[in-house]
């Protein structure tokens, strides 16, 4: 285990990656993976602050498994996929639901300045396969789940996501967000918790915009 923060040129995420999770959405099992991306500039550290923004009616915690890749990675086969891994460490997919429901696609939803906390922390020599995951929201449980429970595992993301970009050491590939997601409000403390990896704390506080409209 040794310190860590993003250096990587992309966060990967996916979604409906959990059977429960899609079950809540009232989306289908997907077939494939469904991929999209984070802005680099959604990055923040364990103890920064999540910032709500104006306008957004909710506002959402993910927590999910962060793969950090550690070479560079092309088409790379599904047999071959974990060699090409870093180190695992912990993300929270934080979503304006309501404008993700809003757009039908997830760039303004999920790529706000804050709603990618990453960190604190870069994990070897676990096997990603099942691991506890949890999140709490002021102390009380609201993800509870296993990493056995992905439609799609960590090898078979690492092969469908290389074979359409290359990766690059230090990128992200967020492994999706079991059931219980669930809204966030300033003065919340929202906590990803993954077994053998550690505890990822974010503060919640709202975004005040009236300096920008003088």
């Amino acid at each position: 285990m040794a310190a860590w923060c993003f250096s990587g040129t992309k966060i990967v995420a996916i979604g409906s990656n959990y059977r429960d999770h899609a079950a809540e959405m009232g989306k289908p099992v997907p077939a494939i993976p469904k991929i999209f991306l984070k802005a680099p500039s959604a990055v923040i550290g364990d103890g920064q602050a999540i910032v709500i923004p104006p306008r957004t009616q909710r506002v959402d915690h993910e927590a999910e498994l962060a793969v950090v890749i550690g070479e560079r990675a092309s088409r790379v086969p599904r047999h071959a996929a974990l060699d090409v891994v870093a180190g695992y460490t912990l993300c929270n997919d934080v979503t304006a639901r309501d404008f993700q429901k809003e757009d039908g696609v997830f760039t303004r939803a999920k790529g706000f300045d804050t709603f990618c906390p990453l960190g604190p922390v870069l994990v070897t020599g676990i096997d990603p396969g099942n691991l506890g995951i949890r999140c709490y929201v002021n102390g009380v449980v609201r993800q509870q789940s296993r990493t056995d429970q992905m439609v799609f595992d960590v090898a078979t993301l690492i092969a469908f996501v290389s074979d359409i970009m290359t990766l690059m050491p230090g990128d992200v590939i967020s492994t999706g967000t079991p059931a219980g997601v669930g809204p966030l409000v300033p003065g919340d403390v929202v906590v990803v918790e993954i077994d053998g990896i550690g505890r990822l704390t974010n503060p919640v506080v709202a975004r005040d915009d009236r300096a920008r409209a003088e």
